[in-house]
C-alpha cells in the first residue's frame, strides 16, 4: 500500500490502455471475432457449480444429419442467412462468436442505470425501492454494490452451469457445425469444429434473459427483445439451425430456474433491515466497543444501507466468522491517531495526481459500481487471450462468487464493527468522494478489489502482478478520497484476498485445469 505515486499512475494509464478500444457505450468493447484459444473439449465433464451433474437437464438427441428433417433446417438456414439488411449485419457483428461478453456488458448497463440512492420525500422520510411495486417511486432496484455483486454472480454461475451442461451435450451427440455439413453455407464467424449441438449461444441467450429480467424486473421487456435478437442471430449468422437453438434455450431456461431458486432463498430479501433491528446491530456494537457509526447526511436515512447482507448465503465460505478480520484500532488510541494524521495530510495536501486515481475507482452512483470495475477488467483480459464461451463463463462465475462472498464479508465486519467513518471522528474533515450509507470498516472497494483481483490473477497468471497493483489502487484510492482510514484498506484487501482462496480452491477441483 506503499506504492511509489508515479508506479500508481502508471498503472492506471494500464488500465486506460486495455480499454481505449470501446466505441459507442462506456461498457461496450469493440472487437474482432476470434480463434478460440482452445474448443476445451472435455468441459462437459467439468463440476458445475448448481446442477447436481451436466446432465440434470435432458434433451432429446438431434436429428441426424442425414434425416429430412435436419436437411429441411439446413435449407431454413441458409434462406435466414442469405441477404441480410444491414440491420441484421450490424446485429450479427455486435453479437460476435463469443456472446456472453455482451451479455455482461448488458448487466453492467443496467447496474449502471439503476444504481441510484432513492432520494427523500417532501417530509424528510424515506420510501425504499420495494420489488412488489418495482415500477416505485422509487424504482426497484437500487442496483448499489451489494445488489450489483450478487446480480453478476447469479448471472455468470447460470450461464457457466448451462454451458458446462451445453458441451456434455455437444460431444455426447457430436453433431457437426452446419457450416461443417454443407460447404454452401458460410458462417458469420471464425470457423471451428465444435459441435452445434446444442447450441451455446442459445443457452447463454436464455439463461442471461431470466436471470436478468428477475434482478431487473422493469427491463423484461428489452431483455427479451435482446435475448430475441440474439437467437436469431444465430440463424442470420449461419452457425445454428433451428434444433439446435430449441435445445440451448431449453437448457437455458432450466438452469435458470435453478440459479433463481437460490437466489430467492439466500437471504437477500431481508438484508435491508428495518429500523428496530438497524437500531439493535448499532446498540450491540456499542455495547461490544464504545464506538457506533452514525450517518451524518440531512435528512438522517433511519437505516444504513443493507445491514443484514453480511447474513446472505455465500458462494464458497462455509462461514462469515472464518473471514471476519480482527477488530479495528480503538478512536484515539496511536494507531488510529496515526492515520487520522495521514488522512489530513492526503487533504491539506491534494495532489492532481491523488484526485484522479481517487476519482478513477470512485464507482459511485449512475457506475457499474466496483464488483462492475472487475468485470470490465475480465472482459478485455477474456478478449485478449482469446476464451471461448465455457471458459469465459467460468472466469465470470468464479470472479463473481469471490467479490459476492468477499462483499458479504465486508457487509458483515462493517455492521459487527459498526466503526465511524473519518468524517465523524475528525472534527471539520471534508471528503472528496462523498459518504457513503454505511459503516467504514472495512472498505468495500478494498475487499470488492482484492477478491477480483486474485481470481483474476490465478485464471491469467501473466496479468497477477497487474490485477494486485489495481487492487492496491484502488483500496489506497479511498484513503485519498478521505472515505477510509488506512487500516480499513489494508485490513479489507487482505479480508479480499482470504475471502477469494476459497473460490479459487474451488475452481482447483473443477476438472478445468
Amino acid at each position: 500500500m506503499n506504492k511509489n505515486i508515479t508506479i500508481i499512475f502508471v498503472s492506471i494509464c494500464l488500465v486506460l490502455a486495455i480499454t481505449s478500444c470501446d466505441d459507442e457505450l462506456p461498457t461496450m468493447a469493440s472487437f474482432a471475432d476470434y480463434t478460440y484459444s482452445s474448443l476445451d473439449q472435455e468441459a462437459g465433464s467439468w463440476t458445475p457449480i448448481l446442477l447436481t451433474s451436466a446432465d440434470q437437464v435432458a434433451i432429446d438427441a438431434p436429428f441426424d444429419i442425414t434425416s429430412d428433417a435436419y436437411i429441411a433446417e439446413l435449407t431454413d438456414l441458409k434462406s435466414a442467412s442469405a441477404n441480410l439488411t444491414d440491420d441484421q449485419r450490424k446485429k450479427v457483428k455486435y453479437w460476435t462468436n463469443n456472446p456472453l461478453i455482451r451479455w455482461n456488458e448488458i448487466a453492467l448497463e443496467l447496474v449502471a442505470k439503476y444504481n441510484l440512492i432513492p432520494g427523500p420525500n417532501e417530509d424528510d422520510t424515506y420510501t425504499l425501492p420495494n420489488p412488489a411495486s418495482p415500477e416505485g417511486p422509487p424504482a426497484f432496484p437500487f442496483a448499489h454494490p451489494p445488489y450489483a455483486c450478487r446480480a453478476f454472480a447469479y448471472l455468470s454461475v447460470a450461464q457457466f452451469d448451462g454451458l458446462i451442461s451445453a458441451w456434455h451435450y455437444k460431444y455426447m451427440f457430436n453433431r457437426p457445425a452446419p457450416y461443417n455439413v454443407d460447404d454452401a453455407i458460410a458462417p458469420a464467424y471464425e470457423k471451428s469444429s465444435l459441435p452445434s449441438y446444442p447450441s451455446d449461444g442459445a443457452v447463454i441467450a436464455a439463461s442471461s434473459r431470466e436471470v436478468l429480467s428477475v434482478m431487473f424486473p422493469l427491463e423484461k421487456e428489452y431483455l427479451a427483445a435482446k435475448a430475441e435478437e440474439h437467437l436469431q442471430s444465430l440463424m442470420w449468422a449461419g452457425i445454428n439451425v433451428r434444433s439446435d437453438i430449441e435445445a440451448g434455450e431449453f437448457i437455458g431456461q432450466e438452469v435458470a430456474k435453478v440459479a433463481l431458486a437460490r437466489a430467492a432463498g439466500d437471504g437477500m430479501k431481508k438484508a435491508q433491515a428495518p429500523k428496530a433491528v438497524s437500531d439493535s446491530i448499532k446498540a450491540a456494537a456499542f455495547a461490544r466497543f464504545g464506538w457506533q457509526w452514525d450517518n451524518l447526511e440531512l435528512p438522517t436515512r433511519p437505516v444504513g444501507l443493507t445491514p443484514l447482507f453480511g447474513k446472505v448465503r455465500m458462494w464458497n465460505v462455509p462461514t462469515v466468522e472464518e473471514v471476519r478480520p480482527i477488530a479495528p484500532p480503538a478512536p484515539g488510541s496511536a494507531e488510529f491517531e496515526e492515520n487520522v494524521k495521514e488522512l489530513n495530510h492526503y487533504a491539506d495536501n491534494m495532489t492532481d495526481e491523488w484526485r484522479a486515481i481517487a476519482n478513477f475507482w470512485q464507482d459511485g452512483l449512475g457506475t457499474y459500481t466496483p464488483p462492475g470495475h472487475w468485470n470490465r477488467f475480465a472482459k478485455d483480459f477474456i478478449i485478449k487471450y482469446k476464451q471461448n464461451p465455457i471458459r469465459s463463463a467460468r472466469t465470470f462465475a468464479y470472479m463473481n462468487m469471490a467479490i459476492m462472498d468477499a462483499g458479504i464479508s465486508c457487509w458483515d465486519t462493517k455492521y459487527y464493527y459498526h466503526y465511524p467513518r473519518p468524517i465523524q471522528t475528525i472534527p471539520g474533515f471534508k471528503t472528496i468522494a462523498g459518504t457513503p450509507n454505511f459503516p467504514s470498516y472495512t472498505s468495500g472497494h478494498s475487499v470488492f478489489s482484492a477478491a477480483g483481483a486474485a481470481v483474476l490473477g490465478y485464471i491469467f497468471p501473466q496479468e497477477a502482478e497487474l490485477c494486485n497493483s489495481w487492487a492496491e489502487e484502488a483500496a489506497i484510492s479511498r484513503v485519498y478520497g478521505g472515505i477510509h482510514y488506512r487500516f480499513d484498506a489494508v485490513v479489507g484487501t487482505n479480508q479480499g484476498r482470504k475471502v477469494a482462496q476459497y473460490s479459487i480452491e474451488r475452481a482447483k477441483n473443477d476438472g478445468a485445469n
